[in-house]
């Protein structure tokens, strides 16, 4: 009789307590990627996109796919390595698995990706916007090209021989490199050289061309025309351009933060280290020999599997950089027609931003309404003599950022500022740093986020002293305090005065510097302890309602849905009846319509002209419920990240997150639907239906309505105007299910002297209704009553009052 070990014990009490996983409504989380980046690449064979902008998008698919071969492929391969491999919980797949899943998806995609720039760049050509290729240059252009690389690249340029004397170098992750064979002039065999593409210069060299027509060539083509002068007494047998994508999948807290290093330095290291991490795979464009490539791949330790050759330039982030460059008289055929995004009509900017926010809360919607408001509420309080502190997180920032400015200015007028900077921010690190280094040395209080749980909420906090009374604003976002992504991606901004939110958002920032994750919040939903149990209560009240026969409904507005507990949730969900509408720009992991599953699913993705961003938690069937949030439905989310859901309460903040949703759920120009089999189609018209563009359709809405708008009424006496109040849409009022609490007494701060605004500002002109703002709270009556007693003891002593 077999006695069973004491491992097969385990893994017998392991399947009492834990049902095996239902995998027939889900769906692999890297497929599920591509299938997106797939449908990216479609805007660019979209005939009705004007022809520039398509081209843009195969620059957008091209860069989307690069992050994701150095994150997501990149650490599934060191997995791979691994004697036990985790199993991925939606596909039942290990990492070596999904990496072949992944390889054997790629050839397909990156024809379609070459196939469709080469017909873009064809038509473009014969618009008169040409790319000069070297072996179609004409005598005049081949002349000038041999003159530009003799007088600025040959200056700049190192060329390789690599040989059993020079060793193979290290090849940066990303940059361009020209390899070739090279026939020596002695017996040795056949050599390699290389030449890196220098990053320093300008990559596109505009050509003398027609009036009316624009002509390029790429620096890399420039050195390929003239590389026979390159080696000296070297011949070039054969040529390519290569580009290696290495692994970026490091973790910055797993390296551990050395001795007396701080957090700064210590990222710094970090970023260095990720220029020379494994290769994952190698792009080649131009025609190598065998012998050449094999070198080449056999140096970078990559099979044959991982190097993908095309007929077409890498890195295609150059298109981005000729669209100024366009003829005029083809910018409106070639692009989308420009827009600005506008004045938020519930919203005064000649009046202090304060005032109005303290009245009634601010909804902005990105990029249809302008950032303006925020910055200028944050400029604004930089300078305002009752701001006693502004506190805030941020992720990742502009590059010359108005916000950081405004933060400097409150810290040098003596405002306690306080930052944290997640410097972890992929890809952005850099700047994120640089920013740090600034804050800190204008006096902000600079902190940065716990270990193992990048801060990716975003909240601002301005807190005023007004008389005996203290007053808090909360700035909630779904998106980055970002002064050019918020002209690019679909976003919320809520401002409020709500005490509180106010007072939690006081426990938030106060947690976070004393580094607690496990606060307890009465209208917040904080990840990584309080954000998914917060969706758990919203899917199942909605789940007992169906039960007992009533309507219920769910609507989620996501970036993306891997976390498996809410995937399970919501099939549960579907079961009871509960309809679930989700709108998923990137990856779902749960199939919808699987019968006996996810039947009451409904899926939809809207990829257009401005990158989807907002998310939006609705619950109930008149969406008495209603979050925005930064956070997707992904395990690194809610599990481990800081993120922020933040309830919207104000009636007329909430019919415009119903209207916006509604727009969006009616697309059925760049809408898809995803299938059961996990593929996305487009959505179908029924007979009749006209054509709507859900993104097209917020554009004119917010032309119109700010057209609509009551011109600002100039104040012509000191007494102020009553605001005009904003009108709500004309939507069903339902009551909000948080209750609102009564704001706890706060101990009142001593007042403070701030310093006034300068008349003028290197990096800024004042905000509109700053000067109003500044008359309004002049110096405080024990400023005010010093000087008078410094007067009254000179008119005592010297007999005199001037």
């Amino acid at each position: 009789m077999h006695m069973p070990s004491k491992i097969e014990k385990k893994q017998a009490a392991a399947k009492l307590r834990k049902p095996p996983r239902d995998f027939s409504y889900t769906q692999n989380r890297e497929l599920s990627w591509l299938r997106f980046d797939n449908r990216v690449l479609d805007e660019a064979f979209d005939e009705t996109v004007p022809l520039f902008e398509r081209l843009k998008f195969v620059s957008i698919f091209e860069s989307n796919l690069d992050e994701f071969l150095m994150v997501r492929v990149g650490g599934l391969s060191d997995l791979a390595e691994l004697k036990k491999q985790p199993v991925d919980n939606k596909s039942n797949m290990t990492a070596s698995e999904q990496v072949d899943a992944v390889m054997a998806e790629m050839p397909g995609l990156l024809t379609r990706w070459e196939s469709i720039f080469k017909s873009i760049e064809g038509k473009l050509d014969t618009l008169g916007v040409h790319r000069a290729r070297i072996d179609s240059l004409t005598p005049e252009e081949r002349t000038f090209v041999t003159r530009y690389f003799q007088a600025y690249v040959s200056p700049v340029i190192s060329p390789l021989v690599i040989d059993p004397r020079h060793p193979f170098p290290n090849l940066r992750n990303g940059a361009l490199y020209l390899a070739c064979g090279l026939d020596g002039v002695t017996d040795e065999e056949s050599l390699l050289g290389l030449i890196e593409i220098p990053a320093s210069m300008n990559r596109v060299v505009e050509i003398p061309s027609p009036t009316g027509t624009y002509s390029y060539i790429l620096l890399e083509d420039v050195i390929l025309a003239c590389l026979d002068s390159c080696f000296g007494s070297y011949k070039p047998l054969d040529r390519a351009l290569i580009r290696v994508t290495r692994n970026a999948d490091i973790d910055p807290d797993g390296e551990g933060v050395e001795e007396e290093e701080d957090y700064r330095q210590h990222m710094k290291r970090i970023l260095k280290k990720r220029l020379r991490l494994q290769p994952v795979v190698l792009a080649v464009s131009g025609s190598l020999e065998k012998a050449t490539l094999k070198t080449i791949r056999k140096a970078l330790e990559l099979s044959r599997r991982s190097v993908f050759t095309c007929d077409i330039p890498l890195d295609l982030g150059y298109v981005f950089g000729i669209e100024g460059k366009i003829p005029e008289h083809l910018r409106n055929e070639l692009l989308f027609t420009p827009f600005k995004p506008q004045p938020n009509p519930t919203i005064d900017m000649t009046r202090s931003i304060r005032e109005q926010v303290l009245q009634h809360d601010k909804l902005l919607f990105y990029p249809y309404e302008a950032m303006n408001p925020f910055l200028d509420l944050v400029h604004e309080a930089a300078y305002d003599p009752e701001c006693i502190s502004l506190r805030i997180t941020l992720y990742r920032v502009a590059k010359q950022s108005r916000l950081c400015e405004s933060l400097i200015d409150a810290a040098e007028n003596g405002k306690e500022v306080t930052v944290l900077m997640e410097l972890r921010a992929r890809f952005d690190e850099q700047n994120n740093i640089e920013w740090a280094e600034r804050l800190e040395e204008a006096g902000c209080t600079v902190i940065y986020g716990s270990e193992g749980f990048k801060c990716h909420s975003k909240i601002c906090q301005l807190t005023y002293r007004e008389g005996m009374a203290l007053t808090r604003l909360t700035l909630l976002g779904t998106g980055n305090f970002n002064e050019k992504t918020a002209k690019l991606y679909s976003d919320f901004m809520l401002m409020t005065a709500h005490p509180g939110i106010g007072e939690d958002a006081n426990l938030f920032f106060r947690n976070l510097s004393l580094g607690n994750l496990r606060g307890d919040y009465r209208f917040l939903g904080v990840a990584p302890v309080g954000l998914k149990p917060l969706i758990m209560r919203g899917l199942d009240r909605e789940i007992q309602r169906a039960l007992a026969g009533e309507p219920a409904r769910v609507f989620f507005k996501l970036n993306s849905l891997t976390d498996r507990e809410v995937i399970d949730k919501i099939a549960e969900a579907s079961c009871a009846g509960v309809r679930v509408d989700m709108i998923i720009r990137g990856i779902s992991c749960l199939k919808p319509g699987v019968p006996g599953k996810t039947e009451n699913v409904h899926v939809r993705s809207i990829v257009g002209r401005f990158l989807e961003h907002a998310r939006v938690y609705a619950f109930g069937v008149d969406s008495d419920m209603i979050y925005l949030s930064s956070a997707d439905m992904m395990t690194r989310n809610t599990e481990h990240r800081v993120e922020i859901a933040f309830p919207v309460l104000d009636p007329t903040c909430r019919a415009l997150v119903h209207e916006y949703m509604g727009m969006q759920l009616r697309d059925n120009v760049k809408a898809r639907s995803l299938t059961s089999d996990g593929t996305w189609v487009p959505v179908e018209r029924t007979g009749g239906e006209k054509p709507f563009n859900s993104q097209e359709a917020l554009l004119e809405r917010a032309y119109r309505n700010a057209e609509a708008a009551p011109e600002p009424v100039i104040e012509a006496k000191p007494a102020p105007e009553p605001e005009p109040q904003p009108v709500a849409p004309k939507v069903q009022k339902v009551q909000a299910t948080v209750i609102e609490p009564e704001p706890a007494p706060v101990p009142q701060p001593e007042p403070q002297i701030t310093k006034p605004a300068p008349e003028t500002s290197a990096r800024r002109d004042k905000p509109a209704g700053k000067t109003k703002a500044i008359e309004r709270h002049r110096p405080g009556r024990v400023r005010m009553g010093l000087g008078l007693i410094g007067l009254g003891l000179k008119t005592l002593i010297t007999g005199k009052t001037k």
